[in-house]
């Protein structure tokens, strides 16, 4: 990702990005009034972050949690950063903006060459001060690797990498979905 506006003398307002945001043909992220562009997946990022969404869509038909893939922005930090996760899982009904969300339960990240380094440590950084956050999963594109982070019940942060046996099983409101390698590899000719 590169800022977009070096040239501007200030940084950008959060209604500034907002409505660039509206009418722009190139998703960018906002990291403290700088905008970045957000690069292009490739077909097995895209296919890792469909099959997550998919299990979480099919676990939330008709309940009140509803799951979200890449084109829903994440607030925080009172508007100074947005971020596009790759899945967003938000059980909150008062969590309610038809452009962003601010409460999301799970999210995960799909790792790729040019993204790995800001969703292992900037992202995670950000993500574990949401006090909604239960789950931050991240699926590596390049080889079969994935790792949870999850907040146990006394707050701490946990994390374990899935092996091909192991199971995560995402609780949150009212929805209830168990993923594998199997389920987040499927149909990207990468063999679990």
């Amino acid at each position: 990702m590169s800022p977009i506006h070096a040239h501007m003398a200030a940084p950008l307002t959060e209604a500034e990005y907002l409505a660039g945001e509206v009418l722009a043909a190139v998703r960018h992220e906002l990291i403290s009034g700088e905008v970045y562009a957000m690069a292009g997946a490739s077909e097995r990022h895209n296919r890792i972050a469909g099959n997550a969404f998919f299990h979480l869509r099919a676990a939330t038909r008709g309940k009140a949690c509803k799951a979200f893939m890449a084109d829903m922005k994440l607030r925080q930090s009172h508007g100074t950063l947005y971020y596009y996760p790759d899945v967003m899982l938000v059980c909150d009904p008062a969590d309610d903006h038809p452009q962003h969300k601010q409460r999301p339960c799970f999210i995960a990240e799909v790792l790729s060459p040019a993204t790995a380094s800001i969703d292992l440590r900037e992202k995670w950084l950000s993500y574990q001060q949401l006090p909604s956050l239960r789950y931050y999963l991240l699926v590596d594109s390049e080889r079969v690797w994935a790792k949870c982070h999850w907040r146990g019940d006394s707050g701490a942060w946990r994390q374990r990498e899935l092996s091909a046996t192991d199971r995560l099983d995402v609780v949150c409101g009212d929805a209830c979905v168990s993923l594998c390698l199997d389920d987040l590899y499927e149909d990207t000719g990468m063999a679990v």
